[in-house]
């Protein structure tokens, strides 16, 4: 009988969100005191159903935690979300931690959007609390990621990133963004080749996939830009997807500016004299024009030496100089 008041105290606790206790008087996370027997499996069932539960927290006692998904906010989105909750109330739960350095604190695991929103209208968090370490919490964070459809490419793989950087394998990566290695190896790709700063001054852009920021990285290399060249030529008044349009044609120009002017393929051309003997010839090659007049023009080579200056002269006054 006492087992049965125990589990039906439980239930509606499950069905009923309690207010969080003030950060003093929370208690410490508890860990089952027997993992073996009857015992040991009741505990194990009420330490699942305690985590599928849902609790109030206040906001203030979240803190920020694993990789930072979205590279920008955008307010109209933020706005609309809060008018839903204030009008609806938070339908969806957010997922914390306990910190693993306060525990009178959490940390999140996802719902950093809802989180925002209610911090803002002064609401308490409904929240799912779960006993995560740091690699449990990337994957969490990451396969909510994925079945979000609105994340673009470039914000995939600026995640997959940070994870490569916090020294987690490209399996781990894998099952977190659930994609396999080949679509992983794209991602970082072009993580590997747009630097980070440029990336979070373009933002999302949601139109622009994997060939195009890729080509983006050529230009850049093309053009010998630095990154911070390009964050200085980044537009910021502008749309995310304009901002990428925009400062591509920047590079594109001076990509096109760099590159060196391909040589004309020398050409000839006979001196003939009006009986249609030829006498000479005219080369130009390397920018250059040279006169090459023949053994056997009767003195014309030195002719021409000595009225050269007097031709010039002439050709001035006809151009008006």
């Amino acid at each position: 009988m006492a087992r049965k008041n125990l589990l039906k105290g439980l239930m509606e606790a499950a069905e009923n969100p309690v207010p969080s206790p003030a950060p003093a008087e929370r208690p410490k996370p508890a860990t089952p005191r027997y993992k073996k027997g009857a015992i040991g499996a009741v505990s194990q069932s009420l330490a699942d159903l305690k985590s599928r539960s849902v609790s109030e927290i206040d906001v203030s006692l979240i803190d920020m935690a694993g990789n930072v998904d979205r590279l920008e906010h955008n307010d109209a989105d933020h706005e609309a979300l809060m008018r839903s909750i204030s009008e609806y109330g938070q339908q969806v739960p957010v997922l914390l931690r306990h910190h693993p350095e306060n525990p009178d604190r959490f940390q999140v695991v996802y719902g950093r959007r809802r989180l925002r929103a209610l911090k803002d209208l002064g609401l308490a968090a409904k929240a799912l609390i779960r006993d995560l370490d740091d690699r449990e919490l990337i994957i969490a964070q990451g396969q909510e990621n994925t079945a979000r459809k609105d994340l673009t490419f470039i914000e995939r793989a600026n995640f997959a990133r940070q994870m490569l950087d916090a020294g987690y394998d490209r399996k781990v990566i894998g099952d977190a963004l659930h994609v396999d290695k080949t679509v992983i190896s794209r991602m970082l790709t072009v993580a590997d080749l747009i630097p980070v700063e440029l990336i979070e001054a373009i933002g999302p852009a949601p139109s622009v996939g994997r060939d195009r920021w890729l080509a983006l990285s050529n230009l850049l290399k093309t053009s010998q830009t630095s990154p911070e060249d390009a964050v200085a030529m980044v537009r910021p008044g502008e749309g995310s997807d304009q901002r990428f349009k925009s400062l591509l044609e920047q590079i594109e120009a001076k990509a096109h500016a760099k590159a060196p002017k391909k040589k004309k393929t020398p050409t000839a051309h006979p001196l003939k004299a009006a009986n249609g003997d030829e006498f000479g010839r005219v080369t130009w090659s390397g920018g250059k024009m040279v006169v090459t007049i023949a053994e056997d023009a009767d003195g014309f080579d030195e002719w021409l030496l000595q009225h050269l200056t007097e031709i010039h002269r002439d050709w001035k006054s006809e151009t008006g100089e």
